[in-house]
């Protein structure tokens, strides 16, 4: 087995656990490499059907083309697909421009917390393939997420099951050991739970996938004829494109071999504060 094939065997098979474990589960589709490369799983763990429902969270400051390939795929896939996002904030002019950090926790944050427990309305896509408001929302308390350790500081403080409060907040301190493939499944009422079939992966390791499965990633990470592409992805308005030629995942693959530059420089919100994402995750967020 190729350290490849064995990374792919451990994550169906913590799909599998978290399917047999938690009823009220969903899995957060960000649109992005890591959990496009969840959802490939997903299907093979489940035999190309998804079991659960998909979760994105529209900040509406996207880029365009993530919202038409977030839908094309769902629709061509058959996904259950849920949206959420925080209306009143946006009503009320949020945007990065009152400090990226207070747009995340409105945006994001915010809004994750309240799509997962169901207090806020949210739009289902439907069998049209059009979305319309839900009528019933339960709260999802088993939520799969594509973290990997290596991206950032934070996620490296993570587990494959990684328990919070019934709000979301997460205690780092209180983390179950995971030895010898042991997983801690059952947790006490209230609990929250993020899985992460993805966490020992690396950047390299996703797109390595990404050739070997030809998963249809989106564009906006190739270059775009100017000589840049997305090298991580997120709200238009705080990611930066990076100088590249790289067309295609090989190219991609040569380029990230040879770089020391950390996945996330052209964050903005990384930039505007160093422990931003532990603030954020230790919140709610993603």
């Amino acid at each position: 087995m190729t350290p490849l094939e064995a990374l792919e065997e451990q994550s169906i098979y913590i799909f599998r656990e978290a399917y047999k474990h938690f009823r009220q589960l969903c899995m957060l589709w960000s649109i992005g490499k890591d959990s496009t490369v969840l959802l490939w799983l997903a299907r093979k763990a489940f035999f190309g059907h998804v079991p659960f429902p998909l979760v994105h969270i529209d900040t509406s400051y996207k880029v365009p083309s993530m919202i038409r390939y977030r839908d094309d795929l769902a629709r061509r896939w058959k996904l259950q697909m849920i949206v959420g996002q925080n209306r009143d904030a946006l009503a009320q002019g949020m945007n990065h421009t009152r400090g990226r950090l207070t747009c995340c926790r409105a945006l994001k944050t915010d809004a994750l917390r309240h799509t997962l427990d169901g207090s806020w309305p949210r739009l289902r896509m439907g069998p049209d393939g059009n979305y319309r408001e839900e009528e019933k929302r339960e709260a999802f308390t088993g939520v799969i997420v594509g973290a990997r350790a290596d991206e950032e500081g934070s996620r490296s403080k993570e587990r494959y099951f990684s328990p919070r409060d019934h709000a979301g907040d997460w205690d780092v301190s209180e983390q179950p050991p995971e030895l010898w493939n042991q997983f801690k499944t059952d947790f006490a009422p209230g609990t929250h739970v993020r899985i992460h079939p993805l966490l020992d992966w690396t950047e390299i390791n996703i797109w390595e996938y990404i050739e070997r499965e030809r998963i249809p990633i989106i564009d906006i990470y190739f270059d775009d004829g100017t000589g840049h592409r997305y090298r991580s992805i997120g709200c238009e308005c705080c990611t930066t494109k990076i100088a590249s030629t790289a067309r295609d995942t090989a190219e991609i693959l040569v380029e990230l071999r040879r770089t020391n530059v950390p996945e996330r420089a052209g964050r903005a919100q990384d930039q505007e504060d160093t422990y931003a994402m532990e603030k954020l995750r230790r919140e709610g967020y993603m």
